[in-house]
């Protein structure tokens, strides 16, 4: 057996390890390449462009995941470690400075929720659906890449439905971590309340809280706690309230 039979073997058997080297090396890339625009884009924000072109090339249902060699990418960018993530983060918050937000922070999820919907099922209306279900699923989607696939199963969706509502929540998610910096002087974007409202908002986890890592890494947690409950409370609302909302306007 020659030596790269042999390494081979060795990185297939521990894919979760080589998970972490190939996501380490990726990152160590990203966040250098993101060091060139002084602050502007974060490390985040290209690395996530990175794990699209990987995900392209590695084809078929799983990604980069598709290929032995990477299959432990699949568990380590799995619900898993999505959740212990989120969880985490929001450890370190401040309840003193969570309290303060009050009732502006649950209209900021109602308002973010709503927004999403109605953009979404205008997305997909123009695109030619007509049906709830599917009208519904992308609008999930716009709000979220994990409420469009969590809806369109409820709901009994196509594929390629499920598909283009995970489409425009990775497309949400990349355009909130690239635009946040540039608007936050601009939207008072500098404490953990405005922070909290924002995350309610916006919703995308993953895009909200590599935005404020390139503004403030001190208020991530807040936005990304309140943007935790928007993807919960889009889990819950999309697959019945906004469901029924559809069904009622087009049938």
């Amino acid at each position: 057996m020659d030596l790269t039979a042999m390494l081979s073997k060795v990185l297939i058997g521990n894919g979760l390890i080589t998970a972490f080297i190939v996501i380490g090396i990726t990152n160590l890339i990203a966040y250098k390449m993101a060091g060139l625009t002084k602050g502007r884009i974060h490390g985040s924000a290209v690395a996530i462009f990175f794990g699209l072109i990987l995900a392209y090339i590695g084809g078929g249902s799983k990604g980069l995941a598709t290929i032995p060699l990477f299959a432990g990418v699949g568990l380590m960018g799995g619900a898993m470690f999505r959740d212990f993530a989120i969880v985490s983060t929001a450890f370190g918050a401040d309840l003193r400075e969570i309290k303060k937000v009050g009732a502006v922070g649950v209209l900021s999820l109602v308002f973010g929720l709503i927004t999403s919907w109605i953009a979404g099922v205008a997305v997909a209306y123009a695109l030619g659906y007509r049906d709830s279900v599917s009208l519904c699923t992308i609008g999930a989607g716009v709000a979220t890449f994990v409420v469009g696939p969590v809806t369109g199963a409820a709901l009994g969706a196509s594929s390629e439905v499920i598909a283009i509502s995970i489409a425009a929540g990775v497309v949400k998610s990349v355009l909130v971590m690239i635009l946040t910096p540039f608007v936050a002087k601009w939207v008072g974007l500098d404490n953990p309340q405005s922070a909290m409202v924002f995350g309610g908002l916006m919703g995308t986890t993953s895009g909200t809280a590599a935005g404020m890592a390139a503004v403030d890494p001190k208020l991530v947690p807040y936005a990304a706690m309140t943007a935790t409950f928007y993807t919960g409370s889009g889990c819950l609302t999309f697959p019945s309230i906004f469901y029924f909302l559809t069904k009622a306007i087009f049938g």
